[in-house]
């Protein structure tokens, strides 16, 4: 009788038992180059677990259980646990959504957990970890992601070189994946294309080993100070030897992901010197020629020559503008057509920038176009220098002269016999005296009958604007469709206000973006609006034009730019604006 009693006694003690489910984490803060162990931990033995999809991680260990059961004092304690090893893919707040277990007919889910991933980390070796580099069974493991900078404290404007190198030995690379690009903010930057990656004999920190250069990317600093060089992250799959072998005597290799980064790299950009600096300076740095050269310097009235100015050799060419002539008034000169001839390579911009006038004389005789001068900073000699152009005669043989274009005013003031009476009209318009009454009239009975008419016309107006206000979406699409149109009016107001014409520009080819695609902002990333516009039968090469321009307005903010590239920049924004409008179905 006493052992049913007990017996009885923990059977009810079971039952008044509180079911626990929880998940527990290592760190809620990682690297986005380490793992992290959650726990799903339950003191009953709950059925049917179902784990959660971890979005934005990847699993990496597990799952696996642990079952505990224990008597103190009289008491039982029961655990189970399923633990997995997870690698974020990603940087930024991360979720793990909720576990769930059954028990005794009732579902019990755990609490979701946040977990903030950020910038790759630099993690110490150990020996005793295969999977980290510089360890293995042997400890000759090598697996370094390296940013080599070819200058830590330049000018502004000067270019340097990025190369991106990963360095390993006694591992086998079977291939990598991106997980955080690197990114340059303050900086002109451009990738220099690799072809095809070959595999190259090196050193690393005295040892032996092979290399592969990944990336090469050449970079201008566009302001002084300290700037920071955002880490490259790659997860690499690799092949580790064992300190195991098989049957065969070969030594049995285990294969595994790595997460390697380069970490962040800081850039001290010093200031271009105050000292000496030219009047006129607009930002050009590096080692250059100037030339001014007209197409010829004798026509005739109403004919043109085209003046072209250039500067070409190495240095930031694309990143300032070139002086603009000054011309008498006899001469009409047009807006420049501006053309591009540079190359990048690891050594910077090399080529020949030009501006191209049309200057059309409007009357006879000689005119000089004065002397130009263009200023650049020789980072050779650590100093400014500046060439002046030689000044230009023009002459022009034939056409009206500056005295038979505007006669004396004395002639101007001699009045002529038809205009003596020029404010006496010589007809008239009579009216009679006598009117009719308003009483009876045709204006009467229309004025009477007018309120009675616009009823119906009131009422499908009002149920037109009730269904007008009801869609939502339309007035969105039209809303977003005005504001296209209005900044896009705006951008061309600021010709001649670079910043503002860009952001109004920037902001247009958004809005247009949203009527068309039905989108909001947080969905304006460059790959879904890619996706989506090659979805609506966009076509490619329009999609492509598309998303360069919108990376230019907001490079184009800090860098110089001239009245032709930013009229260049408003045509072509509505070339493609117009194209998209045509093809988007």
């Amino acid at each position: 009788m006493k052992r049913y009693l007990i017996l009885l006694l923990f059977t009810f003690q079971g039952l008044m038992a509180q079911v626990q489910f929880e998940a527990r984490v290592s760190k809620n803060t990682l690297g986005l180059n380490e793992r992290l162990r959650i726990d799903f931990v339950m003191n009953v033995d709950g059925d049917n677990f179902d784990q959660p999809s971890f979005e934005g991680f990847k699993i990496v260990g597990g799952p696996s259980q642990q079952v505990s059961q224990s008597w103190i004092n009289g008491r039982s304690s029961f655990q189970k646990i399923y633990s997995y090893i997870l690698q974020p893919e990603k940087k930024g707040s991360l979720t793990i959504k909720q576990a769930a277990i059954e028990y005794n007919g009732q579902i019990y889910k755990t609490t979701p957990i946040k977990v903030t991933v950020t910038n790759a980390v630099a993690q110490e070796r150990d020996p005793n970890d295969p999977r980290q580099q510089g360890g293995g069974g042997y400890g000759n493991e090598l697996l370094q992601l390296v940013a080599e900078v070819s200058k830590k404290n330049p000018y502004v404007n000067e270019p340097i070189t990025v190369v991106y190198k990963l360095y390993f030995n006694e591992i086998g690379v079977t291939g990598f994946r991106e997980l955080a690009k690197p990114k340059y903010n303050d900086f002109w930057n451009q990738n220099i294309d690799i072809k095809q990656l070959v595999m190259e004999e090196g050193s690393f920190q005295g040892q032996r080993c092979h290399f592969v250069v990944l990336k090469k990317t050449i970079l201008y600093p566009q302001k002084s100070g300290i700037l920071t060089i955002e880490p490259f992250s790659l997860d690499i799959g690799v092949q580790l030897p064992t300190n195991r072998r098989d049957m065969f005597g070969q030594m049995i290799i285990t294969e595994d992901n790595k997460i390697v980064t380069t970490g962040a790299r800081s850039i001290n950009v010093k200031p271009l010197p105050e000292t000496g600096k030219p009047e006129g300076f607009t930002g050009a740095v590096g080692k250059f020629n100037f030339t001014v050269t007209p197409s010829r310097t004798t026509l005739k009235s109403g004919e043109g020559l085209d003046l072209l100015v250039s500067a070409s050799g190495t240095g930031n060419m694309k990143l300032f503008t070139l002086p603009k002539p000054v011309v008498p008034n006899a001469l009409e000169m047009y807006d420049p057509v501006h053309d591009e001839k540079v190359t990048t390579s690891l050594a910077g911009m090399s080529g020949k920038i030009t501006d191209k006038y049309t200057i059309i004389p409007q009357y006879k005789g000689k005119y000089a176009i004065k002397p130009m001068s263009f200023s650049y900073f020789d980072l050779n000699t650590g100093s400014y220098k500046t060439i002046t152009s030689p000044e230009i005669m023009v002459d022009v043989l034939d056409g009206p002269t500056l005295a038979e274009a505007n006669p004396s005013t004395a002639a101007k003031n001699v009045v002529t016999k038809t205009e003596q009476f020029k404010y006496i009209k010589p007809k008239t318009t009579l009216t009679s005296i006598a009117k009719d009454d308003f009483y009876g009239s045709d204006l009467y009975y229309a004025l009477l009958f007018f309120p009675f008419a616009i009823i119906p016309i009131i009422i499908l107006a009002k149920k037109k604007k009730e269904a007008i206000d009801s869609d939502v979406t339309g007035n969105r699409i039209r809303m977003n469709n005005k504001l296209a149109k209005k900044y896009l009016s705006q951008a061309k107001k600021q010709l001649n206000n670079k910043e503002a014409f860009y952001i109004a520009l920037e902001k247009a080819m958004h809005n247009f973006l949203k009527a068309k695609l039905h989108i909001e902002t947080s969905e304006m990333s460059k790959d879904n609006i890619q996706e989506l516009l090659l979805s609506r039968n966009s076509n490619p090469e329009t999609v492509h034009n598309f998303i360069n321009l919108t990376e230019n307005c907001e490079f184009a903010r800090y860098a110089p730019a001239s009245s032709a590239s930013i009229q260049q920049d408003y045509d072509k924004a509505v070339l493609i604006i117009s194209e998209l409008e045509k093809q988007i179905v």
